[in-house]
């Protein structure tokens, strides 16, 4: 019998049954599919990326802080997500993404991304820096080397990088940025401390990097 015909004849003789259910389950239907779309937990993003991370980028919309003073007061950021802890100056703001977290006060950044990937070398740090430099010319980086952190040994390089004009004054700002690439575990983890060219932050910047534990 047809779906139509069995239809007219539900309206009929069974007002208050729904037509839909037993329309169904006669095996008549619009022949539409229905489909689930499941997206990936937030915590799987990101796991297979290689150790480089994008270069700090200022806004030249912000004004330049000043330095960190020496009295300044730090505190722990830990993420048992990320499995890492840091410290950082009080009063910065903390952006937190599935695998990066960018703290700053205006045109002073730090950002730390960790991801799933193989032992960092001074070449990979280096050839990740030279593509960046393809599509940021601005882009200017120094020579990695090895060094030795309280949180095991990391490979560091300094680059500095340009924001785009200001739209009022055409100004620039130009950030030097400290990266600091480390592993454990299987994760890698790339620590950027980016500030103004002009500020001084060394001391406290060494002692955000030199605080960096695995958790």
């Amino acid at each position: 019998m047809a779906c139509g015909r069995l239809a007219r004849m539900l309206k009929t003789i069974l007002p208050f049954v729904s037509i839909a259910v037993l329309l169904l389950a006669g095996g008549c239907s619009s022949g539409a599919k229905t489909s689930a779309r499941v997206s990936p937990p937030a915590s799987a993003a990101n796991t297979t990326q290689s150790e480089g991370a994008g270069a700090l980028a200022a806004d030249a919309k912000s004004a330049a802080t000043g330095d960190i003073p020496d009295n300044q007061s730090f505190l722990t950021f830990r993420d048992t997500h990320l499995g890492a802890s840091m410290l950082y100056p009080e009063g910065w703001t903390i952006q937190q993404g599935d695998s990066t977290v960018t703290i700053k006060e205006k045109n002073n950044l730090v950002r730390i991304q960790l991801v799933r990937a193989s032992v960092p070398t001074v070449a990979s740090v280096q050839a990740t820096l030279a593509g960046l430099s393809h599509s940021d010319p601005a882009l200017k980086a120094g020579t990695p080397t090895t060094i030795a952190l309280r949180g095991g040994p990391a490979i560091k390089v300094v680059y500095t990088t340009e924001s785009a004009p200001n739209p009022v004054t055409g100004k620039r700002v130009t950030l030097t940025v400290d990266r600091y690439v480390l592993a454990h575990s299987g994760r890698v983890a790339t620590v950027d401390l980016g500030t103004p060219v002009g500020v001084d932050n060394v001391d406290a910047y060494r002692r955000m990097i030199e605080s960096f534990k695995w958790q």
